[in-house]
């Protein structure tokens, strides 16, 4: 049943499901940085009945094209902190090389499906988690970065690279994190330098190269629907624009908890479909 749906989807020149679809996931990726991975994988399995890996592979590019489109929005305003984005980039493309190889080696098959839709219930669950309490980790960072400033920035580094290397680990395995997690981890690490539209710009432009190089590997493998990822492009392309030119002008902390609350919910209703059908 999951392969027929997911083949249904390439036979079709326009689905206007799909393409709500990604117009709703782009305009969240251009307002908030999140919901490339986040939000569309799980309504790929749950909502359109696309086989796992092939919703990983397919929502990387997806993802990756999005937010393209907003990267050029957010360099025009000059937002982007590049060298926090350069040592995202040190850990996250050196374990999603890593991930990439050991997936080529030990290929999921049907055993593993469920194991790998957990792992991405348990993902979207954590960044949900990680959404809900990313002001309280932000204050937390602040406070150490301006009463032990000397410490906290002779640590920045290493753990920006650690935080890279977690996120390339769980995007290439599942496409979640890139965006949301991301954010939750500069939010703590940078609490001065990055506001939160530098924040958003700074977590896009990370992302996408991550995104690419894991879909690169996916693509090979064959993981890739082209027709499930035209429908899904023309809806996001025009609404990640618009999206990510209102993100300087709407509340961040109302959007982001109100996504972080769908997701939650959604995480639940991913690991009960797993639970039914083991």
């Amino acid at each position: 049943l999951t392969s027929t749906v997911c083949c249904q989807s390439s036979d079709k020149s326009m689905d206007a499901m799909l393409i709500a679809a990604g117009s709703l996931t782009g305009l969240l990726v251009g307002l908030t940085g999140v919901g490339g991975g986040a939000l569309m994988t799980p309504l790929l399995l749950l909502v359109f009945g696309v086989a796992p890996m092939v919703a990983v592979g397919t929502d990387l590019w997806f993802a990756a094209l999005t937010k393209i489109f907003a990267t050029r929005i957010h360099h025009g305003h000059g937002l982007i902190e590049w060298q926090v984005v350069k040592r995202l980039w040190l850990g996250s493309l050196t374990t999603s090389a890593l991930t990439l190889v050991w997936i080529k080696l030990y290929p999921v098959d049907e055993t593993a499906v469920m194991l790998l839709k957990t792992a991405i219930a348990g993902t979207v669950l954590v960044t949900a988690l990680g959404m809900l309490f990313q002001k309280s980790l932000h204050s937390l960072g602040r406070k150490l970065r301006t009463t032990d400033s000397e410490h906290f920035k002779a640590v920045q580094a290493p753990l920006t690279v650690l935080a890279g290397a977690v996120l390339g680990l769980l995007v290439t395995l599942t496409s979640v994190g890139a965006g949301a997690l991301g954010a939750v981890f500069l939010a703590y690490l940078y609490p001065l330098r990055l506001t939160p539209p530098r924040l958003i710009a700074t977590d896009i432009v990370h992302a996408i190269p991550l995104a690419i190089f894991a879909g690169l590997g996916h693509l090979l493998i064959g993981n890739v629907d082209f027709g499930l990822l035209g429908n899904l492009l023309l809806g996001s392309i025009p609404a990640v624009i618009v999206g990510a030119m209102l993100s300087a002008r709407l509340p961040h902390a109302l959007l982001r908890g109100t996504l972080a609350l769908v997701l939650l919910s959604i995480a639940i209703k991913l690991w009960w479909s797993v639970g039914t059908n083991t």
